[in-house]
């Protein structure tokens, strides 16, 4: 799905979006797949331009918290806290494949992602 381009992304600093906050208020991992349902992207309408996008992204089908990033060009870290916040108001489901035991063991699942992707 190509956007339009967005002319605010020239005008807006990441930490306006996120008012000010650099730390999501949970942990999110990179490959987290997210989901919103038709009655999410209604009440995103007024959760701000940024998270209605994101609800509207996440409508038809999950998508990685990474391509949300892309889809929307806005930085990881800035996508990671207002995707926690959307989490916490229950505007998005968190569908997430990284094992719940620690950093370490998603390191190991990055890992071999990128040695996939290598392959490829």
């Amino acid at each position: 799905m190509t956007q339009p381009h967005d002319p605010r992304g020239n005008l807006v600093r990441p930490y306006a979006v996120t008012r000010g906050r650099t730390e999501p208020s949970r942990d999110i991992p990179i490959e987290a797949l997210l989901h919103a349902s038709p009655a999410a992207v209604q009440e995103a309408r007024f959760a701000g331009h940024d998270k209605y996008r994101m609800a509207v992204l996440c409508e038809p089908k999950a998508i990685s918290l990474a391509e949300l990033a892309a889809h929307t060009r806005l930085p990881l870290g800035v996508t990671r806290v207002l995707v926690a916040d959307m989490v916490a108001d229950g505007l998005l489901q968190l569908h997430s494949a990284a094992p719940k035991t620690g950093f370490t063991e998603r390191m190991d699942l990055l890992g071999r992602v990128l040695g996939g992707l290598r392959k490829l």
